[in-house]
């Protein structure tokens, strides 16, 4: 599984995609949340705090992770490169979390310099370090947990198809619906007693929760059976085609 991983991640960053996700994601954050002239601009907010980064970000990563996770089965099963993983010694099971963690890995390496951001915020704070350090720590765990999340989705996706563009459409649509959709419609009070079932099983519930500053089990469990339900979801698609 180790080898197909590296295999994934070297793929990545060999071509221009994996590049083009990190450069897209980076600049995106950067206009947002210092150039652009809005509401989520680090500077206009007036205070030494990220909550419009952790924002913004989802977002951003709603459309580029499901772009990274789009060939990853899709395009296997198109040119038949799939028959010979098949072949070699590895469990489906293998890879998939191969090829999960790859993602996992991508979005993460897509968040780490992001980190500039608090330290620019923390020595423009008046005075110096007067930033809410532990609050930026656990959104960022949030943000971690959401965007493995995300790629859990776009795996999903790309098992459904071999056209990437389908798998591509498809991941961006339940993303923004188990982000937002969700929240959105128990915002709505239509539902009766069931309005606050439909919050709490967005991601944005527990994301922002997450945000809050309190790191609470029931939303990093929540987090982590949403990943395997996708998953298991992913790998039964797999045994299924591989009949």
């Amino acid at each position: 599984m180790y080898a197909l991983y590296l295999k994934e991640i070297r793929g990545f960053l060999n071509s221009v995609v994996g590049y083009v996700f990190l450069l897209v994601f980076l600049t995106a954050c950067w206009l947002f949340n210092w150039m652009l002239d809005s509401s989520m601009n680090l500077i206009s907010y007036g205070q030494a705090d990220l909550t419009p980064f952790f924002s913004a970000a989802p977002y951003v990563l709603l459309i580029l992770i499901p772009a990274i996770t789009m060939k990853s089965l899709a395009d296997e099963r198109r040119t038949g490169t799939i028959e010979l993983l098949y072949t070699r010694p590895l469990s489906d099971l293998s890879i998939l979390m191969a090829k999960y963690l790859a993602g996992v890995s991508l979005m993460l390496l897509a968040i780490l310099p992001t980190l500039v951001f608090y330290g620019t915020l923390y020595y423009l704070g008046n005075p110096v370090g007067n930033i809410d350090s532990g609050a930026v720590f656990t959104s960022y765990i949030g943000l971690l947990l959401l965007g493995a999340a995300f790629v859990a989705i776009g795996i999903f996706s790309s098992s459904i198809t071999t056209s990437q563009i389908v798998s591509f459409i498809i991941a961006i649509a339940l993303c923004y619906f188990f982000y937002d959709g969700l929240s959105l419609l128990g915002n709505y009070t239509q539902f009766g007693n069931l309005d606050f079932y439909l919050q709490y099983i967005s991601l944005n519930f527990h994301y922002d929760a997450i945000k809050k500053g309190v790191v609470d089990a029931r939303d990093i469990v929540f987090n982590f059976s949403f990943i395997v339900l996708f998953l298991s979801a992913s790998l039964y698609l797999v045994k299924t085609f591989k009949k």
